[in-house]
């Protein structure tokens, strides 16, 4: 049902720690964005080695911060990192026919949807990400903690998939969060 995964979650969780580390002292990406790699990824298609669900914010970009290249990283960004049944679907192929063997939930400090659903309660289409962030955070006041627990959330949310589970019980796939300081660009993991 799935296609075979080419790397365990622990090297792909090793390949995004290492590439943060480089990413902390980097003035430019090394990752691989040639035209050769551009070709190979349209002829023999994507494989990346890890999903990432973040923000939309402009300062937080994963194929820099893991210092990932061309066909490395699935990413979806939405503000304040929420899932949703569209979320969701785009894990689910990702995982389920991409064959990457890590998802991670990467928020962010200074989050500005975070701090919407703490301090503001917003009108329109931002309620909906901001209602959800508070499903989240329940009544928690302090920014960095309410990020780490709108991501726990979102973990929560994507092991409750079906197809996930699933995945889960016949593959090597690995659901995890993470905070990323968009002052020092260091990525903090929540748990491995």
């Amino acid at each position: 049902m799935h296609q075979h995964m080419r790397l365990s979650h622990k090297t792909a969780l090793t390949k995004l720690k290492d590439g943060n580390k480089s990413y902390l002292v980097a003035k430019t990406n090394a990752g691989d964005i040639s035209l050769e790699k551009r070709q190979d990824t349209y002829i023999n298609g994507q494989k990346p080695y890890a999903i990432i669900i973040t923000c939309s914010d402009s300062r937080v970009i994963p194929e820099n911060i893991f210092m990932a290249g061309i066909g490395e990283l699935f990413v979806i960004r939405i503000a304040g990192n929420v899932i949703d049944e569209h979320q969701l679907g785009s894990i689910e192929y990702a995982a389920g026919h991409l064959g990457a063997p890590l998802i991670l939930v990467l928020g962010h400090t200074h989050c500005g949807a975070v701090d919407a659903a703490i301090n503001h309660d917003p009108e329109g289409y931002i309620k909906f990400i901001t209602d959800k962030i508070r499903l989240a955070i329940g009544d928690e006041k302090n920014p960095h903690r309410a990020a780490e627990l709108n991501v726990e959330y979102c973990v929560k949310e994507i092991e409750a998939s079906l197809e996930i589970q699933e995945i889960e019980s016949e593959e090597d796939l690995f659901v995890t969060g993470a905070i990323y300081d968009i002052e020092t660009g260091k990525v903090a993991f929540l748990e491995e």
